[in-house]
């Protein structure tokens, strides 16, 4: 989820967390507690740090160690610890409940966006991405806001944090009804269909669709359970080619097919100089697909550089590249 969900999730908690006796009865374990479940609530996105390096690693790595099994339960015990030196007079057995909870919670939640999580690890590096709730939810923010607002008009926070969670929960499950019944729409529309990529979108029946058959990649929308198909391309094996294999090599590409379970491949030539483009099929947006890795290449099939990540259009690519076709 973004920023925003896990704060209002991390405040939530915070109100839930009245129902703990302990928690409720000691204003110093209170005010610890509350901090300590904001913080849990946003710490396993600490790698977005990950960013300033470069692309490469922040794809590689996003919601991957920090996510981890061993980060749910390393997470605690360090937001718990510090807390503590803050807060000496609070429970600290409390505190690392609630802010166990917490981290459990981001990660948890996490699960359920078509990115996903490595909450696996390390019994399995494998993407664990559900793909019912759009990174941005707005029903699920704005629920949090409300049940808030209420809260801080006076109602009884366990009561109404309760109730807000059993909405979602309902929520939920109609999320995974309509994913699931615009799948069978899409099989029904492209027969033959494999590999079906169902991704949400902020609106609740508009969900963006990517399919491979034997021959082809299909691209296209769901409203409903009417499907839209926008584009379909040839399926082309890759060249096991010099060029091809120097490309791969790079650690731009590399980051790409590890994250992107559906794409296809273009290579371009501009003088002397080589172009290996891989556009991801499941981010359609305005005709334009956003997600790609772009290597440049001389002659002697050498990087001169490269780039992933998310453009918008082929101006600001080739200022990311630093590099003119002209």
């Amino acid at each position: 989820m973004d920023t925003g969900t896990h704060i209002v999730m991390g405040i939530a908690l915070g109100g839930l967390a009245m129902a703990d006796s302990v928690v409720a009865s000691h204003p110093v374990t209170t005010t610890a507690v509350i901090s300590g479940v904001i913080i849990g609530s946003l710490a396993p996105d600490i790698d977005t740090v990950l960013k300033l390096r470069d692309n490469a690693v922040y794809i590689r790595h996003h919601r991957g160690a920090t996510h981890s099994i061993p980060a749910v339960l390393l997470w605690p015990l360090l937001i718990a610890g510090a807390l503590s030196l803050v807060f000496p007079e609070a429970n600290l057995l409390h505190l690392w409940l609630w802010s166990f909870l917490a981290v459990f919670m981001h990660v948890f939640v996490d699960i359920f966006n078509s990115y996903g999580t490595q909450a696996l690890r390390p019994i399995s590096n494998r993407w664990v991405a559900l793909g019912v709730i759009n990174t941005f939810d707005p029903i699920i923010f704005g629920a949090h806001i409300v049940a808030l607002m209420i809260w801080a008009f006076g109602a009884n926070p366990v009561w109404t944090i309760s109730i807000l969670y059993v909405a979602l929960f309902f929520y939920y499950l109609a999320r995974f009804a309509v994913q699931r019944a615009i799948k069978h729409a899409v099989r029904n529309t492209i027969p033959g269909a494999t590999d079906v990529f169902v991704a949400p979108t902020m609106r609740f029946f508009h969900w963006r669709i990517a399919a491979n058959t034997e021959r082809h990649h299909y691209v296209g929308r769901a409203y409903g359970r009417t499907i839209n198909i926008y584009d379909k391309f040839m399926k082309k094996e890759m060249p096991e080619n010099n060029l091809i294999q120097a490309a791969l090599k790079d650690k731009n590409m590399a980051a790409f097919i590890s994250f992107s379970p559906l794409y296809r491949w273009e290579i371009n030539q501009y003088g002397e100089i080589y172009e290996v483009r891989l556009i991801d099929l499941r981010y359609r947006s305005n005709d334009y697909y956003p997600f790609v890795a772009v290597a440049h290449l001389d002659k002697e099939c050498k990087i001169i550089n490269s780039y992933t990540g998310w453009i918008f259009s082929e101006d600001k690519l080739r200022k990311k590249l630093d590099f003119s076709h002209n």
